[in-house]
């Protein structure tokens, strides 16, 4: 795998060409694919994520019911959701230059230990009932505003870890890991909700919170190959912009990004719809959904692991593929159809984000991907909470077919001018051989 460029003097000096991506020039072994769990601090890291990106899934669920139970008001849910997701909005760019300035292990240490006492504090007044609705929303918005800060140096720390020789293999680890955090948080959340009350959820998340903090703590920082830190100056929200405006790759890929979070990454919502309205199953049908989607994402995270290029046209492909299952989803048919198809929207989630995330990470120089991966941050969290109200909206008003159908049609109507948009740029055509199954249909230059 080639190396990356080191930082330059100054901000115009940073390189805007997309390729050469890192590849590798055959396709990797097992072994190969999961190296990056070679290294003690990633282990370290890996473990911590997988359970705070859980216990985070669960900690918001169960704040947006217990809100619910408290009040029965349905707009403070959503402000709820608001103080949870908006610092991210608001103070992504910001915590993107604080990641490129500071050292990013001591902002992870900071911000875990922020959420994990603002957890806990929540737990122990949920659980002993002395809990009041505006404590709950002073804590969401506390805990939204650790997350914040704490997204773009958390996915550009993976480098200071592994080096870029075991990075791309890191960066899908990280994307399985947080997705299917994503998927089996709000299950089982669910599932103690209704057996034993919110508090437990949250105070699941306080002590997955605290595992991180143990986890950081113990890294080897002599290990950690530490990026350059960039001097206080004007203008570095604007250089980030301006150098991810100019890669094709990472604009290109944050607006298919935006297309599938905001319509296709809200599978909660669209779950519980097809459990409740189309199809009359409940918890015990969401829990199998929920199940089958995971199960999905982590065949998707080995398939991905085993490819050998990055290029933006994946991209664009799985996005196509992603919003091609979910309508299927949606189509009135055979169950087991349904079934299957959600199998195949964990794996093509996962495939897709993986693919985002890795072509945005690898296409960025070192010393401002903290900034552009603010972005990526940005865009995924604010979509998917805009995401939530939209595709709430939608199944309440049409059902939840209806629902499956908008969240893959919206994905694939951009993904396909997109590509068509980089078709007419690089002279590029769709090649079909009928001789060869394996290579049926292949993108090349005209």
């Amino acid at each position: 795998m080639s190396s990356a460029p080191p930082p330059p003097a100054s901000g115009d000096d940073y390189p805007v060409l997309t390729e050469p991506i890192p590849v590798f020039d055959r396709r990797p072994t097992l072994r190969e694919s999961f190296a990056a769990l070679a290294v003690f601090n990633y282990r370290l890291y890996l473990g911590a994520l997988m359970l705070g990106s859980t216990g985070g899934w669960m900690a918001r669920v169960a704040i947006d019911w217990l809100v619910l139970e408290l009040t029965g008001d349905v707009r403070l849910v959503g402000l709820a959701v608001a103080l949870q997701f908006a610092p991210t909005l608001l103070l992504g760019a910001w915590a993107g230059v604080l990641s490129d300035r500071l050292p990013r292990r001591y902002v992870l240490l900071t911000t875990q230990v922020v959420a994990t006492i603002s957890n806990g504090v929540l737990a122990v007044l949920v659980l002993s009932g002395a809990v009041l609705v505006w404590q709950v929303l002073l804590i969401a918005a506390v805990t939204g505003v650790a997350g914040a800060i704490e997204g773009p140096s958390r996915s550009a720390f993976v480098s200071e870890m592994v080096g870029t020789r075991r990075l791309r293999g890191a960066i899908s680890l990280n994307a399985t890991t947080f997705h299917l955090g994503g998927l089996l948080g709000p299950a089982i959340s669910g599932v103690l909700i209704a057996a034993l009350g919110s508090g437990w959820s949250i105070a699941i998340n306080a002590g997955t919170t605290a595992i991180a903090v143990l986890a950081i703590s113990l890294m080897r920082g002599h290990e950690l190959v530490p990026t350059p830190k960039q001097p206080r100056s004007r203008g570095q929200i604007r250089e980030a912009m301006r150098y991810a405006w100019r890669k094709p790759a990472i604009r290109w890929t944050l607006v298919l990004l935006a297309a599938v979070s905001v319509f296709g990454m809200n599978l909660p919502v669209l779950l519980a719809a097809a459990a409740d309205d189309t199809y009359g199953t409940g918890a015990t049908g969401y829990g199998l959904y929920n199940s089958l989607c995971a199960g999905g994402a982590f065949l998707g995270a080995i398939l991905s692991s085993r490819r050998r290029s990055l290029r933006l046209r994946d991209v664009v492909g799985f996005a196509l593929l992603y919003g091609g299952i979910t309508m299927l989803a949606g189509w009135d048919g055979w169950y087991p159809v349904f079934l299957s198809a959600l199998v195949g929207i964990g794996v093509s989630r996962l495939l897709f984000a993986m693919s985002a995330e890795a072509l945005t990470q690898l296409s960025t120089n070192p010393a401002i991907r903290g900034r552009v991966v603010s972005f990526y941050i940005m865009v995924l969290m604010g979509g998917q909470a805009a995401g939530g109200v939209v595709m709430g909206a939608i199944a309440e008003a049409f059902g939840g077919r209806v629902a499956f159908l908008v969240a893959g049609a919206v994905p694939v109507l951009v993904a396909a001018i997109v590509g068509l948009v980089l078709a007419r740029r690089h002279q590029l055509r769709i090649r079909v051989d009928l001789r060869r199954p394996r290579r049926l249909l292949t993108i090349v230059r005209a």
